[in-house]
């Protein structure tokens, strides 16, 4: 799997607006992709650390409920649509990934 810079640059061919970790002071501009690092998956083969995967929570922020950014992040490899809300009239779609 790829590394977060190549994330970063995938992340930015679906939205203008991309952050990864934001402070909570940053100014957002919307819509958006918000991501940050959630965990780390292990494979073993004898007792040994041989497949790491790094897994993501993913944010789409938009003000429009008919967005396309979210069907294009569920459509990448290793994806899944966890949750959805509505918070300060914005839509966040949320998603783990694998990358």
């Amino acid at each position: 799997m790829g590394q977060r810079s190549d994330l970063q640059t995938l992340f930015e061919t679906l939205a203008d607006n991309v952050y990864f970790q934001p402070p909570a002071s940053l100014l957002m501009n919307y819509p958006c992709i918000v991501y940050k690092r959630d965990n780390m998956n292990t494979e073993f083969a004898d007792n040994m650390p041989y497949l790491l995967r790094t897994r993501y929570l993913v944010t789409v922020i938009d003000s429009s409920p008919d967005s396309t950014i979210p069907e294009s992040i569920a459509s990448l490899q290793l994806c899944l649509f966890n949750r959805a809300y509505v918070a300060n009239n914005l839509n966040h779609d949320v998603f783990i990934l694998y990358f």
